[in-house]
């Protein structure tokens, strides 16, 4: 497909299905946790990713070797992608999908924050400094709600955590030579650098297995072919037709999906508060992304 100058209806469908399947993705990451650990899980979907890419990409031709000055960027965002998701996954066997995902998916509120300090030309504006606020307040409220019992602070900071290394990678993308290689070589670099981490130390984490049943087994095989590998590919495809900010405005969907599939599959009970934090932070992250209009002409 060409390059589009703005949003058209193929693309906002496309987007809100993709941001339906990170919210479900949060789910299958619960359950699937039922029969490995959390940290294990991960790194065997890390490793299973990598095998799946370095297969597309051959069938591709596509480099699959980093250029030497991308190294570093490609270890750090490497080293970030393992600590974000023994953090992520951790987070959501210690705790409820829809308290996971709110926090999670703060991680644009974040990258606002650092990018207004370390990116030239990202600079808060007004209309985003107020999306900030709401979605920090919605954040603060999910955090300041303990009376559900399923809410742990360690899983509270575990998800904020995982938004940090979320926005840190997005930063070591943008501010290193990483950024000048193809996305397919980015991604493959975090899932091969983080592989071998992730399976290390899962053992540091308790036993590797539970009670594994088929539905874990396809748990695991759903993340690593249709969210590592193939689901991310989309993404960055979809990035590459459409402008960033517009494929950036659609993130506010995917908390909202997350919750909605939590209280609707695994029948949580989501508290007034947390919906209440889920409609400050959607609303903050929609603000934070918004393309600024157009003056009116004169």
């Amino acid at each position: 497909m060409d390059r589009k100058s703005h949003m058209d209806l193929i693309g906002a469908v496309a987007l809100t299905v993709f941001a339906f399947h990170l919210g479900f993705n949060q789910v299958v990451i619960k359950v699937t946790s039922g029969g490995f650990s959390p940290v294990f899980s991960a790194g065997l979907r890390s490793a299973g990713a990598v095998l799946v890419l370095l297969v597309w990409m051959y069938l591709r031709g596509l480099r699959i070797a980093l250029p030497r000055r991308a190294w570093v960027g490609g270890l750090l965002s490497g080293l970030l992608f393992a600590l974000e998701f023994t953090s992520a996954f951790t987070a959501l066997d210690l705790s409820t999908v829809s308290r996971v995902s709110v926090i999670f998916y703060s991680m644009p509120v974040w990258l606002a924050l650092m990018a207004h300090f370390l990116l030239p030309g990202e600079q808060l504006t007004a209309g985003r400094g107020v999306g900030l606020a709401l979605a920090m307040a919605g954040v603060a409220l999910a955090l300041l709600d303990r009376n559900s019992g399923a809410a742990s602070w360690t899983g509270d900071l575990l998800s904020l955590l995982a938004a940090l290394c979320w926005a840190g990678i997005v930063l070591c993308v943008r501010l290193t030579p990483l950024s000048e290689v193809p996305p397919a070589q980015q991604l493959i670099c975090q899932v091969a650098v983080s592989a071998p981490i992730l399976l290390l130390i899962a053992p540091l984490f308790g036993p590797l297995m539970r009670e594994v049943e088929p539905i874990h087994v396809a748990g695991l095989l759903f993340q690593i072919l249709a969210v590592a590998s193939f689901g991310y590919l989309i993404w960055f495809w979809l990035m590459t037709i459409y402008p960033a900010s517009s494929v950036a405005s659609f993130s506010f969907l995917s908390p909202v999906f997350s919750v909605l599939c939590g209280w609707l599959i695994l029948s949580e009970e989501v508290a007034l508060s947390i919906w209440a934090a889920l409609a400050l932070v959607a609303a903050g992250i929609y603000l934070i992304n918004r393309k600024p209009g157009r003056p009116p002409s004169t």
